[in-house]
């Protein structure tokens, strides 16, 4: 949101991987801000999307907090969405990366919304806590981004003018954590 495509995280990390060496496809993107869970797994099931991928990112959740979903909607549903993603990387569970949600408890927009910034917080961890656990069982890579966007409370920078959704500069710290994981693999 508010960023230019080129500036997002998955074109970054496409970016990168370049600079690296390797011959990277334009990403494709199937989510939209501000899906759940549920909304993302409708959207794969009406595409045309058959294709397997290198590599493939998760990051998915924020929308069902927001929201107020429940926490065992969301772990049936990422459990679904990881398989997919799995699936989508022809079996390969070690070319699936998944991120944790980002705590939009700290930004501006949290603060004037008059939501309890710190049970935002918390339910954001109730939810990391489900899909780290949920990665984790399935011997997925997982990154933390959670703790970077803490930073967004103190850093406008890392924000776009919205007060709510991240910025480029918050992307390329997203992907410096990821960089590695994703190089050692491919």
């Amino acid at each position: 949101e508010e960023v230019p495509i080129e500036n997002s995280f998955p074109y970054q990390l496409a970016d990168v991987l370049s600079k690296e060496g390797f011959i990277v496809n334009r990403p494709e993107i199937i989510a939209t801000t501000g899906w759940t869970t549920s909304e993302l797994q409708n959207a794969i099931a009406k595409s045309s999307l058959n294709q397997k991928f290198d590599i493939v990112t998760l990051l998915i959740g924020v929308n069902n907090q927001y929201r107020g979903e429940s926490l065992e909607v969301y772990r049936e549903e990422f459990k679904a969405l990881l398989q997919t993603a799995i699936d989508f990387t022809n079996g390969n569970k070690t070319r699936v990366f998944v991120l944790s949600i980002p705590d939009w408890g700290v930004t501006p927009y949290a603060v004037n919304s008059g939501r309890d910034q710190v049970l935002v917080t918390q339910e954001i961890d109730a939810f990391n806590a489900i899909n780290h656990e949920e990665t984790a069982i399935l011997g997925v890579s997982y990154t933390n981004v959670t703790t970077s966007s803490r930073k967004a409370g103190s850093e406008t920078d890392l924000l776009t003018k919205d007060g709510l959704h991240y910025s480029a500069k918050m992307y390329a710290e997203w992907v410096e954590l990821l960089k590695q994981e994703v190089i050692k693999v491919i």
